[in-house]
């Protein structure tokens, strides 16, 4: 991928409009909303890039998808990504849209990205306008850097751990933020190991090797700035061993405490734990059974059912190699579409019959609910008790997941269109089986990791499968079984604590 041709061949509209290019949007979306849950970033304020991750392709070549500037974080959508090539040219900027929506812009982060991508590798870049700014409007006017030692977030970011001391380089603030590229680069090389800026009542900019590594230190910059603000409003020095929150026993940030118990994340199951199993088998399974032959019909030129299509031919070829009951050959296209989608009909019809959870089936289900949500022949159903806790959960500043066999779409609109209105504002993120497998340790071990806690244990996670509370307590997860009306019974015995409400959490 190195010669000009193949180089010319990332700008080809066919690689634009790829599955690469497309997961990275899909990332960014949700990254911003969930940034913006946290208060991270503000409504419009702050910026997120990552490289489109293709292996085939060296890093230094990679394409940028860039936030777009002057749009709320948590409206974002795919088309509103700019593209950009490894040399800052843009290969792609979105449509305008009809008023009052402004006209689409280019970060003004822009220039700032690009230097710390060329001078770090990195492959992704955080800009975030928030509490990090309050931090150095505390220190001294002449101050040129940040520095905290002996506390436990340190461990997070990369070269750190809990008795050295963290250096993060302060730069003053310009009129234009793209005036701030020559200051920055000069902080970088001046900090080798920093992975952080902080610009003087302004943000803090974040870079990684990696997506997780660069949402890990943003994670671990955003806590110890807040336990910095914490410190400093009750007078003490923040850079004096000792007074690190790990060492306090009493409660700090928000009144959360830092005893063993002290949850930081709750992952929580969807069937049996959040909503009715007679939901999911008496109303979503009979939709998408009852429409995936409407659905296919009516988008079947469409690229999301084209991957759709694309994804359940190699399940249904390796399920005619293994022997399956009800795979059926699925014809190629020059036969017809008609003959496809009967094919393709009956394999669904067989995998929904056994309920396997296998992706393919899961994201076509999440598109045919899709259409069902929008058109409001379908409303997501969760039990009395979920929203007052949700919403309790959120105030509190424990961050809440899903992890659901079901898609990370149909998961959305589950949440998004429920009995009590749209619960998608408590949420963080969502998990399906492309992490893995539910009722495999490794699965939770994944979670656990993307998550940016210091232990496993600092995760709750709710459900009411057995097989599943075994697997994510191998992984170190606390873990609570839950039993509600019409779920399957236990094994004796079984150790787990069990809750029939989560008023009980």
């Amino acid at each position: 991928m190195t010669t000009n041709g193949a180089k010319m061949a990332l700008t080809s509209q066919a690689y634009l409009d790829g599955s690469s290019v497309k997961q990275t949007k899909s990332l960014i979306t949700e990254l911003c909303r969930l940034f913006y849950n946290l208060g991270w970033v503000g409504g419009t304020g702050g910026s997120i890039t990552a490289k489109v991750h293709d292996d085939s392709v060296p890093k230094s070549d990679q394409l940028i998808i860039m936030s777009p500037s002057g749009v709320q974080k948590e409206r974002m959508v795919e088309e509103d990504m700019y593209v950009l090539s490894s040399t800052g040219d843009i290969l792609f900027m979105p449509s305008p849209k009809p008023y009052p929506h402004k006209p689409p812009k280019c970060s003004d982060c822009a220039s700032l990205f690009m230097k710390a991508y060329n001078m770090r590798n990195a492959g992704a870049v955080i800009h975030s306008h928030g509490m990090e700014s309050c931090i150095v409007t505390m220190l001294d006017p002449l101050a040129k850097e940040f520095r905290i030692t002996h506390m436990e977030m340190i461990k997070g970011i990369q070269g750190h751990g809990y008795f050295d001391e963290l250096v993060v380089p302060i730069i003053e603030n310009t009129a234009h933020e793209r005036e701030l590229t020559e200051y920055l680069a000069a902080a970088i090389e001046a900090y080798p190991k920093t992975t952080a800026v902080l610009v003087r009542n302004h943000g803090i900019y974040v870079w990684g090797d990696t997506w997780i590594s660069a949402k890990t230190q943003a994670e671990c910059y955003h806590y110890l700035f807040e336990a910095a603000i914490k410190l400093h409003q009750l007078g003490l020095d923040w850079s004096t061993p000792g007074h690190g929150p790990i060492q306090r026993s009493k409660p700090l940030l928000g009144g959360q405490t830092t005893s063993t118990s002290q949850k930081r994340c709750i992952v929580l199951d969807i069937e049996g734990t959040t909503t009715p199993i007679s939901f999911v088998t008496d109303v979503l399974f009979p939709y998408a059974r009852k429409n995936v032959q409407r659905h296919l019909e009516a988008t079947y030129d469409t690229d999301a059912t084209q991957d759709d299509i694309k994804l359940l031919r190699s399940q249904v070829q390796d399920d005619l190699q293994n022997g399956v009951a009800d795979a059926v050959p699925i014809p190629s296209d020059e036969v017809g579409k008609e003959k496809v989608i009967a094919a393709l009909v009956a394999n669904v019809e067989g995998m929904i019959k056994s309920d396997r959870k296998i992706t393919s089936l899961k994201q076509l289900q999440g598109h045919i609910w899709q259409t069902g949500f929008e058109k409001n022949e379908l409303k997501g159903v969760v039990f009395d008790d979920v929203p007052s806790a949700l919403e309790k959960w959120h105030a509190s500043g424990i961050k809440v997941y899903i992890y659901s066999s079901g898609s990370r779409l149909a998961q959305r609109l589950l949440f998004g269109y429920t009995n009590y209105g749209d619960l998608r504002n408590y949420l963080c993120g969502f998990f399906d089986t492309t992490v893995g497998n539910k009722k495999e340790t490794k699965s939770y071990v994944e979670i656990s990791e993307s998550l940016g806690v210091h232990k496993p244990s600092e995760v709750l996670f709710v459900t009411d499968i057995y097989q599943e509370a075994v697997a994510a307590k191998a992984a170190g997860l606390e873990v609570t079984i839950s039993v509600r009306p019409g779920n399957g019974p236990l094994p004796e015995n079984h150790g787990f604590k069990t809750i029939k409400s989560f008023s009980e959490i």
